[in-house]
């Protein structure tokens, strides 16, 4: 009997005795391949994300290039999964109910210690001082991971665990800069009357709440804090703050060095890819800038 075509796959061996790649072997050496029409689909989904209120056929073909039957294709598809949905009064798109159920599952598995210790250890190993990774903790501010670099000696008096200081560190001066003050407040307190009955004023700390007011809006127009000779002697300390979706910041990425080794000018390098990383770690955690 004849045997039909097209019944066996393709032999590999023929190829390569041909002189050619198979295509997988092509695509791993010329990159990544991904799918073009789920690319340009998600110009869509993008663009419905950016609206405020369900938006008309013509203005989502106008606003991502596209041709408006192109665009009818795609959201025929997203419907019937239920990522985008269609007013039936008006005939307006928006994001539909498997878009909330992916935003949800997405901030639910976002995990700021996992996220951040890349980033940590590119700023230690770029720019060589010891970075750490603070958290709010039941007794205030808390490191709860930190990542050595190479241009200055551990910081051995601050390890995992370590609790700081609202006024004497950056990370403190971070979360009292933007948690409310209701969390802050009792502990605030008793810095202050600390600080008072301090009888020489070497360092930076703020004495009062006038002083404390005055920090606080010079580091949420920075986007960064410092504390300099305050936690320890001779050292200086940055802070950037990582935001959630809704804007809360649940932690903050610092970096400490000696005074006069580590830069900390609020406007140099050092301080420039310390707030690039921590608003990188807040978008991933959902977080958008306000305009």
């Amino acid at each position: 009997m004849k045997k039909s075509r097209g019944t066996h796959p393709p032999d590999p061996s023929s190829a390569a005795a041909r002189g050619s790649k198979p295509k997988a072997v092509r695509a791993e050496r010329t990159g990544r391949r991904g799918i073009q029409s789920i690319e340009i689909g998600f110009k869509i989904l993008d663009y419905l994300r950016t609206e405020p209120r369900p938006v008309p056929l013509k203005m989502i073909a106008a606003s991502t290039g596209m041709s408006a039957a192109n665009v009818h294709y795609y959201l025929v598809s997203f419907q019937a999964v239920g990522i985008v949905r269609q007013e039936t009064d008006t005939g307006c798109y928006a994001l539909g109910p498997y878009a909330l159920k992916l935003g949800m599952a997405a901030i639910e598995q976002f995990d700021v210690f996992t996220a951040a210790r890349p980033a940590m250890t590119d700023l230690a190993t770029t720019i060589g001082h010891t970075v750490f990774l603070g958290v709010w903790g039941n007794r205030g501010p808390t490191i709860i991971y930190r990542v050595e670099g190479g241009a200055s000696r551990p910081i051995i008096e601050l390890r995992v665990g370590s609790v700081l200081s609202l006024l004497r560190s950056a990370l403190g001066r971070n979360f009292l800069a933007h948690l409310p003050r209701s969390i802050t407040e009792q502990m605030l307190d008793q810095e202050l009357k600390e600080e008072l009955s301090r009888h020489v004023r070497v360092d930076d700390a703020p004495t009062t709440k006038s002083e404390v007011e005055e920090m606080v809006e010079t580091i949420r127009r920075d986007g960064i804090s410092r504390c300099r000779d305050a936690l320890l002697p001779n050292f200086t300390s940055l802070s950037a703050p990582i935001f959630d979706q809704a804007g809360f910041m649940i932690a903050a990425i610092t970096m400490m060095g000696p005074i006069g080794i580590l830069h900390d000018d609020l406007k140099g390098p050092t301080a420039t890819s310390l707030i690039a990383h921590a608003r990188a770690l807040s978008a991933t955690a959902g977080w958008q800038p306000r305009d």
